[in-house]
């Protein structure tokens, strides 16, 4: 077992990958992505996309830290679309409707409606143009994204987000600028259980915690588990966090 210690969105986290799944998944998928990169001659986007809880954050950076230790490998940079949060501001004082209740926007942050949607699919289009951009990062502590953290300038960008393969008016289009998909997928109450805790250690009781998967976080796994599109590689994570490929 190979343990993975990182801080995601301003939270410790402590991942482990079996040898196994590093071996014959891994690998196997950094090696595709070098070939690939390498036939196009030019920047790839990848794009990978999970619901809530299924652990895409820790995957894509251990990704791109293996990338960056192994000879042969075209460099992967990592990068997320949380950024791309509409700002608190914002979500306070615009509404939407959920179960027939006009809410505020707030109340279901991290819905596909809570994001920039517009301004996600511009710097995509930058990105899979081969320029080199800023890109945003969210701040837990500022609870608001922050503009051009990151400078994007790899060969291999791995893009992930909850919402990159939605089958959503709009949304649908963010696939095309992708030259590879992956999606993982996993058991809707794994997930929960999941969230419940991660909401918990952000300094939530317990039962503050739950209130809000249940309300608000449990949609949004509905969603992506429900109305993704088909991507080139599909991986399930197991019970026991472990991954099997099923495409």
């Amino acid at each position: 077992m190979i343990d993975y210690n990182i801080k995601i969105n301003g939270l410790d986290v402590d991942a482990h990958y079996s040898e196994e799944n590093v071996k014959e998944i891994f690998y196997p998928l950094l090696e595709r992505l070098t070939e690939l990169q390498r036939e196009k001659n030019r920047r790839i986007l990848v794009m990978l996309a999970a619901p809530p809880g299924a652990g895409k954050s820790t995957l894509v950076s251990f990704l791109e830290k293996l990338s960056n230790e192994t000879d042969g490998l075209t460099k992967i940079q990592a990068i997320g679309m949380d950024g791309f949060h509409r700002m608190q501001d914002y979500l306070t004082s615009h509404t939407t409707i959920r179960d027939g209740k006009e809410i505020k926007m707030v109340e279901i942050k991290g819905a596909p409606e809570t994001f920039d949607l517009p301004l996600l699919k511009e710097r995509i289009q930058m990105v899979a143009a081969g320029e080199n951009c800023g890109w945003p990062i969210y701040d837990r502590t500022l609870h608001n994204p922050v503009d051009n953290v990151i400078t994007i300038s790899a060969p291999i960008v791995l893009l992930e987000g909850n919402y990159l393969l939605l089958d959503e008016l709009g949304w649908d289009e963010l696939a095309s600028y992708a030259d590879y998909t992956i999606r993982l997928t996993a058991d809707e109450n794994m997930l929960r259980e999941r969230l419940i805790s991660r909401k918990a250690a952000s300094g939530n009781t317990i039962e503050a915690a739950t209130a809000f998967v249940d309300y608000s976080d449990m949609v949004n796994v509905k969603t992506c588990l429900t109305k993704s599109k088909k991507a080139d590689l599909i991986i399930e994570v197991q019970a026991d966090d472990s991954l099997k490929v099923l495409v």
